[in-house]
C-alpha cells in the first residue's frame, strides 16, 4: 500500500497538508517535465562514467558535508511532511548520512577489476556503468531509501534521476538542492511528479537502471512494462506481511517491546513493521498481557513533539483504509480507532489494533494492526508464516540458538532476526525480500553490485610501442 496514488496523472501542481496537523500547508510543488531531465542525464553519462572513482568519491563527500551542516531542519522537515515522530526522523537522518561512507566501500569493492591468470590469455573482468538510472523513492523514509540507491548509482558513474513520493516532495525537494550542486550538470536531477512522471522515466530507453520502492501491484506492472528490455536493471522493493513469531521459551518481556516497536513505529508504515504475531500457545496469554502493557506507550501524539512515539499515517486514503479495517467483522485482541485530534492538532491519528486470526495475508497494511494466530509446533509456525505470498521480514523470539537456526533455515523471508524487531535492519546488512516482497535485488549493504554491468577483457598480440 506504500504505492497509494496522491493525486491523478493529469495534476501538474499540488500541495500536501502536515499530516500531524491539517492546518498547515507545505508549499506547492509543481510536476517536472521529464524529457530535458532524461536528455540531462544522457549528456552527462559517458563523461561521468570516466570521471576517476576518487574523483566521485571527493564529489560524494562533499555532499555528505552539505547534508550534515542541514541534517537537523531536514529532520524536522521530515516530520511536519509525513508524520514521522522527530526521534525517528533524526534516526532517518543519521542513516542517510551513514550511507555515504558504507557506499563508497562497497562500491570501491564491486568497481575492482579481477584479474583472470588460469586462461589462454591475459584477462579480466572489470565493471562499467549503466548509463542513467531512475530512484523512485517512497514516502515513509522519503530520504533514507532512495539515498542508498541513488548513492550508490552515483559511486558506480551513473547520473540519476531521484522521483521522490508526491508526498513527500517538498523534504525530497530540500535534499536534491543540497545534492546537485555537488556533482556536474546532469548527474544528480530531481524529477518531482506522480505515477505520470514516474512512468515517463522508467519507460523511456534511455534509462538502463531502475529503484522502485512501493507497491506490489505497482511492481508487478512495472516489470511486466518492462520485460522486452530485458537489459535494464531492475530493483523492486515492494513490502511485507512480517510476522513475529513468539516461541514457548521467549523472553516474553523483551518479545512484548519488539513487536510493540514493530507494530507501531512510524505508525506501521515501514514495509518491514510486524503485521502478523504468531504465538506459542502455551504462552499465548502471558504474551498477550506483556504486548498489550507494551502498547500503551504507543499513544497518538504530535510528530513535532519529542516524547511522541506514535505519529500519525500519512493521508486521508490511508486513514480511510484503516478505518475500513476496523468496520470489518472479528474478534479484536485490542481495539483501534481513529484519533482525530492529538495535541490539539487535527491530524491522520488512529491507535494500534490487534485482530484475532491471521487472515488477508496477501495484503500489506501499512498501519499499526497486527493479527494474532497461535501455534502448537516449530512446522505449524513455519507453515503459517510461509503461507503469505510476502518474504520481507521475520523474527523469531527464543533463548534456544538451535530452534532459531531451525527457523532461520525454513522460514521464507531475506531478513530473518533473533529476539529483534521486524523493523531492525541496519545499514551495515542488505536489505530485500522474496516472493511478493522483490526481485532479488536487495536494497541496503551491497547495492552497488547492481549498479554496473560486468565486462570480459582478453588480450593478446599488443605492443604499446
Amino acid at each position: 500500500m506504500h504505492g497509494e496514488k496522491p493525486m491523478p496523472n493529469e495534476v501538474t501542481r499540488w500541495r500536501v497538508r502536515s499530516p500531524g496537523d491539517l492546518s498547515v500547508a507545505l508549499p506547492e510543488v509543481e510536476a517536472t517535465p521529464v524529457e530535458p531531465a532524461i536528455a540531462a542525464a544522457v549528456r552527462a553519462a559517458e563523461h561521468w562514467a570516466r570521471v576517476p572513482f576518487a574523483e566521485r568519491v571527493a564529489m560524494l563527500r562533499q555532499a555528505h558535508r552539505e547534508i550534515e551542516r542541514e541534517r537537523d531542519a531536514l529532520a524536522e522537515a521530515i516530520a511536519i511532511e509525513t508524520g514521522k515522530p522527530m526521534s525517528e526522523a533524526r534516526g532517518e537522518m543519521t542513516a542517510v548520512l551513514a550511507k555515504f561512507d558504507y557506499t563508497i566501500v562497497d562500491a570501491a569493492e564491486a568497481l575492482e577489476a579481477r584479474r583472470v591468470n588460469d586462461g589462454p590469455h591475459p584477462a579480466q573482468v572489470r565493471r562499467r556503468a549503466r548509463g542513467p538510472a531512475v530512484v523512485i523513492g517512497p514516502f515513509n523514509f522519503p530520504l533514507h531509501l532512495a539515498n542508498g540507491a541513488l548513492l550508490a548509482h552515483l559511486a558506480s558513474g551513473n547520473p540519476v534521476l531521484f522521483k521522490p513520493s508526491p508526498l513527500a516532495a517538498v523534504v525530497a525537494g530540500r535534499y536534491a538542492e543540497l545534492m546537485r550542486h555537488c556533482f556536474p550538470d546532469g548527474v544528480f536531477s530531481l524529477v518531482q511528479g506522480g505515477a505520470a512522471e514516474g512512468q515517463a522515466l522508467c519507460m523511456d530507453a534511455r534509462v538502463r537502471a531502475i529503484c522502485f520502492t512501493g507497491s506490489v501491484p505497482v511492481g508487478r506492472a512495472l516489470a511486466q512494462a518492462l520485460a522486452a528490455d530485458f537489459s535494464k536493471e531492475l530493483a523492486l522493493e515492494l513490502g511485507g506481511r512480517n510476522a513475529a513469531i513468539i516461541c514457548g521459551d521467549a523472553d516474553l518481556d523483551l518479545a512484548a517491546k519488539a513487536v510493540a516497536d514493530g507494530m507501531c513505529l512510524t505508525c506501521g508504515q515501514r514495509c518491514n513493521a510486524t503485521s502478523r504475531i504468531l504465538v506459542a500457545r502455551e504462552v499465548a496469554e502471558s504474551f498477550a498481557e506483556k504486548l498489550l502493557a507494551a502498547l500503551e506507550s504507543y499513544r497518538p501524539g504530535h510528530p513535532l513533539r519529542e516524547e511522541t512515539k506514535l505519529g500519525p499515517l500519512i493521508s486521508e486514503a490511508s486513514l480511510k483504509r484503516y478505518a475500513s479495517m476496523m468496520s470489518e467483522p472479528g474478534e479484536w485482541l485490542l481495539e483501534g480507532g481513529v484519533v482525530p485530534e492529538a495535541d490539539g492538532k487535527r491530524g491522520y491519528y488512529v491507535q494500534p489494533a490487534i485482530r484475532r486470526g491471521d487472515a488477508n495475508i496477501d495484503l500489506e497494511c501499512f498501519v499499526p494492526v497486527a493479527g494474532w494466530a497461535e501455534f502448537d509446533s516449530e512446522p505449524e509456525a513455519v507453515e503459517m508464516n510461509n503461507a503469505s505470498p510476502f518474504g520481507l521480514a521475520a523474527s523469531v523470539f527464543t533463548r534456544s540458538a538451535q530452534r532459531f537456526e531451525r527457523f532461520a533455515d525454513r522460514l521464507h523471508a531475506g531478513n530473518v532476526y533473533a529476539n529483534l524487531p521486524t523493523t531492525f535492519s541496519p545499514s551495515t546488512l542488505p536489505f530485500g525480500g522474496w516472493g511478493w516482497s522483490g526481485n532479488g535485488r536487495p536494497g541496503g549493504r551491497g547495492f552497488a553490485r547492481f549498479c554496473t554491468v560486468e565486462q570480459a577483457i582478453q588480450t593478446t598480440g599488443l605492443d604499446d610501442g
